[in-house]
């Protein structure tokens, strides 16, 4: 984003009308408190072209609407609900957020040493840049697409579903049903943590990573396993077309279709429910 040019400072300045600061443009927006009894929502809609410093949320949706601006060392409380939606063109850096529902249907956005606590976090945007950000959510970052990440320290339940054409690199992912229904996703380096990973996927390539978990990457296509750690694996692949590179061993795979290749396996099911042969190659 290109250096943004002010015309006017709003600063140390307390407001809790309805739409407080409606449609500013042009502006720096420094240590101001949106709080109190009036509980008016919307502070800074319809804005564009800010830069947003030292700020404290306390009303809901204070910024929906947002575009090409810069928030930087705010804090988003619990009471802000749903507060970052329609945004365009906006990097947050050094974000403390507690808001339910946060960040929805935006558009090229970067967040950046960032720390976050938000069951639904990162619903239906595209255009998306994470890095070295704390995130701490139930639900996140559903069908989302063209976005990437790095240094992601994430604690989730049902993370990336229906999610596109992402990268992942060097995150930390404790979560579940992470990457249900996704495509066309490239994790690098990473550590996963989850249950039943992947699921009904298509073309996910897991490139140098650690994997931890029961029953992952059943009913999937396409996928691809580079020079990967997996722990506690049991009943994984199950009619799934995969590639694997596996550096350890894997406590069980069922009815898998393709060519795995790893330290050892300790049980091979193939049922009458296979849908396809799959070439397996062990140390042992």
């Amino acid at each position: 984003m290109e250096d943004l040019h002010y015309t006017k400072t709003i600063e140390n300045l307390t407001d809790d009308k309805e739409r407080a600061l409606y449609g500013v443009k042009d502006a720096i927006v420094s240590n101001c408190h949106f709080v109190g009894p009036a509980d008016g929502e919307s502070c800074l809609k319809e804005t564009s072209n800010l830069l947003i410093k030292d700020c404290h949320f306390k009303l809901r949706y204070p910024l929906w609407h947002n575009v090409n601006s810069k928030v930087v060392d705010c804090t988003l409380y619990d009471t802000c609900r749903a507060p970052i939606w329609y945004c365009e063109n906006v990097v947050y850096k050094n974000l403390i957020c507690d808001s339910i529902k946060a960040v929805r249907e935006c558009n090229n956005l970067v967040i950046e040493d960032c720390t976050i606590n938000s069951a639904e976090f990162g619903w239906l945007c595209k255009n998306v840049k994470v890095v070295n950000t704390k995130l701490v959510s139930e639900y996140p970052f559903l069908h989302l697409t063209s976005s990437s990440f790095n240094r992601l320290q994430m604690k989730a339940k049902y993370s990336f579903q229906y999610c596109r054409d992402l990268v992942l690199e060097d995150c930390v992912l404790d979560t579940k049903d992470a990457f249900w229904h996704g495509e066309n996703v490239v994790i690098k380096n990473c550590v996963v943590k989850g249950e039943y990973l992947a699921w009904y996927s298509k073309n996910l390539t897991f490139i140098d990573c650690e994997i931890h978990g029961t029953q992952p990457f059943c009913y999937a296509e396409n996928l691809k396993l580079v020079n990967c750690k997996l722990y506690d694996c049991d009943l994984a692949f199950e009619n799934t077309t995969v590639e694997a590179d596996i550096t350890t061993s894997v406590d069980s795979v069922k009815n898998p279709i393709g060519k795995i290749k790893a330290k050892s396996i300790g049980e091979i099911i193939v049922d009458e429910f296979a849908r396809g042969t799959c070439e397996i190659v062990t140390e042992e």
